[in-house]
């Protein structure tokens, strides 16, 4: 990935931006001169990256329904608009994992509060915003962030694989709905990624066989500019 390109003018949302993937993204895109806008739960960690990296800190849980348009009108306020959402906030569900028979029911309404519900209610209360970015000819792009364990019957990922599938399914039927509006969305899978979730669920993992989240913000940074109609300007400014 070419790491010199100006983003400046992009106005991008994320999810979970305090740590781990999150973070990750929120760095890049602020060093390649992208307007961001992060939204985390705790305030002391939201104004720690907001100070260090220049990007507009909000504090919210995108797996409560009534901070959910709080969010919206502070991201489109800080941004004067949306072309990108990120939603990256994530919930294993139960902690330490456990197979489906030991879940409890709340649990597994965590997982879907967050990795599904808060993504579409997100997305729902942001539409607006994205649709006018696409009339204006910027594009607009909604990446959900996914999981192998969409796809893969992990045991002891029930709550959160569920979550993450339905998540998939659900980001392609929006895609196919959104075509008119001129919004297109993504379900990107990262992979296994040295974050402090991976760690929470698997405390005994190597972090030297799991994937740099630098790593893994640059591919899905690298994906989003290839979806967007904007790339080719941006990439004809790089190369100047």
């Amino acid at each position: 990935m070419q790491t010199n390109i100006d983003l400046q003018g992009l106005r991008v949302a994320v999810t979970g931006g305090t740590s781990g993937l999150g973070l990750a993204l929120v760095q890049q895109l602020t060093a390649m001169n992208a307007c961001v806008a992060f939204i985390a739960r705790t305030a002391a960690n939201v104004e720690r990256v907001a100070d260090e990296t220049g990007a507009h800190g909000i504090v919210g849980d995108v797996g409560k329904k009534d901070d959910i348009y709080p969010i919206a009108l502070q991201v489109t306020a800080s941004l004067g608009g949306l072309d990108v959402l990120i939603n990256n906030a994530s919930s294993l569900g139960p902690v330490p994992l456990a197979l489906l028979a030991d879940t409890e029911c709340e649990e597994l309404e965590v997982a879907l509060a967050v990795n599904l519900v808060g993504a579409f209610r997100l997305t729902k209360a942001l539409f607006g915003a994205l649709a006018a970015s696409a009339r204006g000819g910027h594009g607009a792009l909604v990446i959900n962030i996914s999981s192998d364990a969409a796809v893969n019957a992990y045991p002891g990922w029930g709550a959160y694989g569920a979550s993450k599938a339905a998540l998939a399914h659900l980001t392609a039927i929006w895609d196919e709905e959104a075509r008119g509006d001129g919004i297109q969305l993504l379900a990107l899978d990262p992979g296994d990624m040295d974050t402090p979730l991976h760690a929470l669920a698997l405390p005994d993992a190597d972090p030297a066989t799991l994937k740099r989240p630098e790593l893994a913000a640059a591919e899905i940074i690298e994906k989003m500019l290839d979806a967007l109609p904007v790339r080719s300007a941006l990439l004809a400014g790089a190369d100047a």
